[in-house]
């Protein structure tokens, strides 16, 4: 059986590396697309180039995308399945944002999902695009002013991306993680911050990376989610539908 091949960006750490080992375990070829550092070198130390082949770029550089898309597309004659990771964030108050501190947020988080989105769909007839957002794109959060509205547009991007390229078979959803047990988490939230969030999921927990890459992985499957199309999934253990929690 041909492996089918994917393009995950942000795949060297937190839910981009949970997706790419799930991907693997799961027979898929993944490129991986993120920032150099030792982070993606690691990654050449783990997997067997039959894998995973890593290619350190930014994704906002569409010259270096398109190059990258190319080169992974090409030996397999497609490209199945992308996978949107890459992402920053800010945690800084409305009034103190300035505007180079939004246009960096957006330029990565949406234009750069935007970039690889359509160029690798170039090389897709049929398969499934995967955005990763966030709940602070449909829920107000404080500090967030930038990264929500990011993750906002992304979702709605994704809407529009699922009604254009349907006809074309190819299929496009969005994830919207709750607060994540990630290394990044686990370096910056502090206890008070756990327990605020804690206190605001109904599930009184965060997710694991697994729980976010499982999905994932359900959303490019196409015998698992065939009709799914223009979704933004909230994986955030009922934080978005929740009221006032009761005492």
């Amino acid at each position: 059986m041909k492996k089918k091949v994917l393009v995950l960006t942000g795949g060297a750490s937190g839910i981009g590396r949970g997706i790419l080992d799930h991907a693997v375990r799961a027979g898929w070829h993944t490129a991986v697309f993120d920032l150099p550092g030792e982070a993606l070198d690691a990654l050449r130390d783990t997997f067997s180039m039959d894998d995973v082949t890593t290619f350190g770029i930014d994704v906002t550089d569409e010259n270096a995308v398109d190059a990258a898309v190319r080169k992974v597309a090409e030996p397999f004659e497609r490209i199945d399945g992308v996978v949107n990771c890459a992402g920053i964030g800010q945690n800084i108050p409305f009034n103190e944002t300035t505007p180079a501190q939004f246009r960096k947020v957006l330029d990565v988080n949406v234009i750069g999902s935007f970039i690889v989105a359509q160029s690798a769909v170039r090389h897709m007839s049929n398969g499934s695009v995967v955005n990763i957002t966030s709940v602070s794109g449909i829920q107000g959060s404080v500090g967030r002013v930038a990264y929500g509205a990011s993750k906002g547009a992304v979702n709605t991007m994704t809407r529009i991306m699922a009604v254009e390229l349907a006809p074309h078979g190819v299929r496009v959803n969005a994830i919207a993680p709750g607060p994540v047990e990630t290394p990044m988490a686990q370096k910056w939230h502090d206890e008070k911050t756990r327990n605020d969030w804690k206190s605001r999921v109904p599930l009184g927990r965060y997710a694991s990376v697994d729980e976010i890459a499982s999905m994932a992985m359900v959303l490019l499957d196409d015998n698992l989610s065939s009709y799914v199309n223009g979704q933004v999934i909230a994986v955030d253990g009922g934080f978005t539908v929740s009221g006032l929690m009761a005492p």
